[in-house]
């Protein structure tokens, strides 16, 4: 028999932690460091291990954070995978990531984690962000399929009516993966939060808190996937704590408060007046929901203003602005994986594989500094 060398004693167990539960997708494996100290080997050792299991697509290494577990399907194509990587060609492979714009507050890390596993993978990446302009994603989408992408990540605009470019190429079964947002009713793979969940999660944080009126702040809720899915989290945790919420606690038009460019100052102006009047006129409401890190923001900003801060609580989606999220309860999506199983959704489904309908990427609450 054999002799075992360390690298794949370490690969064996790893694996097999894998693949009983031990390090759940999305979960995070020791370091490199720390399996040297386990078995007693040296760091060059650990690191073979560990670039074992990327190779076969079972883990992600992400630069300076770790090693992350991918999706439960990698276990099953091990030896199959590894034969096609090696037998790939040289020639270029085309992947297109049309969104519908990124930012520090949401996308760059999920950006990051789509560009460094296309490139792992041996795709040259085309980006093109649309700004919610739906025809500009019918451009985006008609001049990728031109220079011949092999498959599309996708951000979707979203408005009463579905892009009828993207329709058509579901019918056809062109390989495309939605992130963050889903297309109801059509056929195409959607990796991202539960935002039901995460936000359902947040509102009982709140209600734990002793707050019973919590306002909910939004963009248009019939718009994005996403926002409406948040909100259905805030009013089923109130349905089930048997706390009535009603229409006089949404403010769910809120668009014209974010930052605007010059020749729209005045409107945004005119629209923090408004919330500021809100925010007096309802002095009952003691924590605030807002959709997104923006709009938290711009509330805390309000509050500020008003010397309200240390009274009401408010919580959000996202948080890299330290200033204003070191006391503030929010939700953290796991963007990187998010970018990095999008890219190996899409692979699958380039190469014909079956694929889930839906894969949801672990999300944490961040919790703050602010009590009542």
């Amino acid at each position: 028999m054999k002799r075992q060398l360390l690298y794949e004693v370490i690969y064996d167990d790893l694996l097999s932690g894998i693949q009983n539960g031990t390090y759940p997708p999305g979960s995070r494996l020791p370091s490199e460091k720390e399996l040297s100290e386990q078995y007693g080997v040296s760091r060059i050792t650990s690191k073979k291990s560990l670039e074992m299991l990327a190779d076969e697509n079972l883990i992600t290494r992400m630069p300076g954070k770790g090693s992350y577990v991918l999706g439960e399907g990698n276990q099953d194509t091990i030896v199959q995978e590894r034969k096609v990587t090696r037998e790939r060609e040289v020639k270029p492979h085309l992947v297109g990531v049309v969104l519908d714009a990124f930012g520090q507050a949401f996308g760059s890390e999920m950006l990051l984690g789509i560009e460094y596993e296309c490139r792992k993978r041996g795709y040259d990446m085309l980006l093109k962000c649309t700004y919610g302009d739906m025809e500009e994603e019918n451009r985006a989408i008609r001049r990728m399929i031109e220079l011949g992408v092999e498959g599309i990540i996708l951000m979707c605009v979203q408005g009463e009516n579905y892009n009828a470019e993207i329709m058509k190429l579901a019918i056809q079964g062109f390989p495309m993966v939605l992130v963050d947002r889903k297309l109801q009713g059509l056929q195409i793979p959607f990796v991202g939060t539960d935002h039901y969940q995460a936000a359902k999660e947040l509102t009982d944080y709140l209600i734990g808190e002793g707050h019973k009126r919590i306002c909910f702040l939004s963009q248009d809720l019939l718009r994005v996937s996403s926002v409406a899915e948040r909100f259905e989290g805030y009013r089923d945790s109130h349905l089930e704590h048997g706390i009535l919420t009603n229409e006089s606690l949404w403010v769910t038009d809120i668009n014209s408060m974010l930052p605007q460019a010059d020749d729209r100052q005045e409107e945004l102006e005119q629209n923090i007046s408004r919330m500021e009047k809100y925010i007096q006129d309802n002095p009952d409401i003691t924590a605030f929901f807002a959709a997104s890190l923006e709009i938290g923001v711009s509330v805390q900003k309000i509050l500020g203003n008003l010397g309200l801060e240390q009274e009401k609580e408010v919580v959000f989606f996202d948080g890299l602005d330290v200033k204003y999220t070191s006391s503030s309860t929010h939700i953290l999506q796991g963007e990187y994986l998010i970018g990095v199983t999008a890219v190996n959704t899409l692979d699958d489904r380039i190469k014909g594989k079956d694929v889930e309908e839906k894969h949801y990427i672990p999300h944490q609450i961040v919790y703050g500094e602010f009590r009542l």
